[in-house]
């Protein structure tokens, strides 16, 4: 009889424990990241998404399933990865950088996409404006003023008057700073003298063809420059250019200068926009978001190689001087 007694109670916690692991994976939720290429910058992004997810609960092995790819600064394979993501129908796919946006931006209407490192979103067609856009697609910008960019480099190079750039013209975000650079430095009593890298093996050679015709280098953060930026620094070494970045991670590679933003706070701000989605929200309510922390970094050792000495002030002024 007393067996008899147990056995519903048995066959209950039976059936419970066979329910457990649905009821588990009912709550998991589902990330997705890729990025067009592997460098400090992006990596610290997605670094800091994973610790905004974390920071709010949600843990990879235990209520979050966590994917990331990146295209290896290949469009057609960001386009790959981009159609797999959207295949596995994650809660989120976070895009990083312009490229790898425009693939999952493309491969989806339905799946939310949150957009990050993209400098200009709506030049990029990811959004049709800075309002909350009503599709399955927000992000966060890290779009920079260009006139403090380039007072920047007057104060590294105080008589400059050529600026060289060089960049991918195939990338979007890249674009949209040379042109908005045409227009900013004329009137700041400047020009700008560009050079085409459509790929990071392309840079070295950029910036070869800049010697004798500027006075000064300024890279964004063009995928292609900053994947590669040892080879303009050593091209800047070589000709006694000075590289100013808008990349602070450039500057602990041999930039002289960088106000920039810090990518991994990008990141952090990227990944709370997730997590909103993650609890309801709808992306397309959501209205897209400029980063609007700036940090000062120098580099004394890397201007001194590139034929310049930074001033006392601004070099107090750094949040962070690299030796």
């Amino acid at each position: 009889m007393k067996s008899l007694s147990w056995a519903p109670l048995g066959a209950l916690a039976l059936a419970m424990a066979a329910l457990a692991p649905v009821a588990a994976h009912a709550q998991q939720k589902s990330v997705a990241v890729t990025a067009i290429v592997e460098h400090p910058a992006l990596d610290a992004v997605r670094d800091g998404v994973q610790a905004a997810l974390n920071a709010a609960g949600y843990e990879t092995g235990k209520n979050l399933k966590w994917q990331y790819q990146s295209a290896q600064g290949n469009t057609g394979t960001a386009a790959q990865i981009a159609r797999k993501f959207v295949g596995d129908n994650p809660d989120a796919i976070v895009a990083i950088a312009t490229p790898s946006a425009q693939a999952v931006v493309a491969a989806t209407k339905t799946v939310p996409v949150v957009f990050s490192a993209v400098t200009d979103p709506v030049a990029a067609k990811l959004v049709p404006s800075w309002e909350p856009s009503h599709t399955n697609v927000t992000g966060v910008s890290d779009l920079l003023a260009l006139d403090k960019q380039m007072d920047l480099v007057k104060q590294v190079v105080p008589g400059a008057k050529r600026v060289g750039m060089v960049y991918n013209p195939g990338e979007a975000n890249s674009v949209v700073v040379v042109k908005e650079l045409q227009k900013v430095l004329p009137k700041m009593g400047m020009t700008l003298v560009e050079a085409a890298a459509p790929r990071s093996v392309d840079v070295s050679s950029a910036a070869r063809s800049l010697i004798g015709k500027v006075d000064v280098i300024y890279t964004n953060t063009d995928n292609n420059v900053v994947s590669a930026y040892e080879s303009l620094v050593k091209v800047g070494q070589d000709a006694k250019i000075p590289l100013v970045a808008s990349d602070t991670d450039s500057v602990k590679r041999g930039a002289i200068a960088a106000l920039g933003i810090n990518y991994r706070d990008l990141g952090e701000q990227t990944g709370r926009m997730v997590v909103r989605i993650l609890k309801g929200e709808k992306p397309g309510d959501i209205k897209p978001e400029v980063s609007t922390k700036m940090e000062l970094f120098v580099n004394p050792g890397a201007a001194e190689k590139q034929g310049v000495k930074l001033s006392d002030a601004l070099v107090k002024s750094a949040a962070q001087v690299v030796q």
